[in-house]
């Protein structure tokens, strides 16, 4: 059964979503919606209006200390390939997302509404970026939503070999030593993740999760 949201600020259980994570369709891309989406479990994806709000399970994970680094990888770290920094370039970061080519995609979830909305979570201190530059260029990034413990991934983005990797990897290990990380939302599994550790688990374990950090 797929809900159709009203003007209440209410989501329905998570668990209730079909077989392939879809649970609820309408509502606001307002601030007070994503968070509560975000703390119940769950994430708006859609190219086209309504708004769908989905629910995967299994949900695909990181657990920081399990972050795999490979030998290639330590080398590109070891350079400074690239320069790495956190919500310097937030609104750049999310405009080549969204207008980077992905592999089984026609054209871009992350509309001109969702890159207002993100942006404005950024503002609001919700919503961060890291940025991997390369002789002053942006070349590689990622954004998310922070809430407390837990980072929400949404989407990154490499223009160079290892940009975004780059990121990722400096932003796990520096959020775990100096800011608490304790669980990385990936959502839905890629081989990109995967290759950095990320696994699958049951929802029900990620909304246990979700209790045990506060979020």
């Amino acid at each position: 059964m797929i809900f159709r949201l009203t003007r209440e600020l209410i989501f329905p259980d998570p668990r209730m979503s079909e077989s392939d994570g879809l649970l609820a369709v309408g509502g606001d891309l307002s601030s007070d919606r994503l968070l509560l989406a975000y703390r119940s479990g769950i994430f708006p994806w859609f190219n086209d209006l309504p708004i769908l709000w989905w629910s995967p399970d299994p949900r695909f994970i990181l657990y920081p200390h399990a972050l795999k680094v490979s030998a290639s990888m330590k080398q590109v770290l070891k350079k400074q390939t690239f320069r790495i920094t956190f919500n310097q370039a937030f609104e750049q970061v999310i405009d080549n997302c969204s207008r980077m080519p992905r592999a089984g995609q026609q054209g871009t979830w992350i509309t001109n509404d969702m890159k207002k909305a993100y942006v404005r979570l950024h503002h609001e201190g919700h919503a961060m970026s890291v940025e991997a530059w390369q002789d002053e260029e942006l070349v590689g990034g990622l954004y998310g939503i922070r809430i407390k413990q837990v980072f929400f991934g949404e989407s990154m983005f490499a223009k160079v070999s290892n940009a975004s990797k780059a990121a990722f990897i400096t932003f796990v290990q520096e959020y775990t030593k100096n800011h608490d990380l304790a669980l990385i939302d990936c959502q839905v599994e890629t081989d990109h993740l995967a290759s950095l550790g990320a696994v699958s688990i049951p929802r029900i374990k990620f909304l246990e999760l979700l209790r045990l950090y506060k979020v």
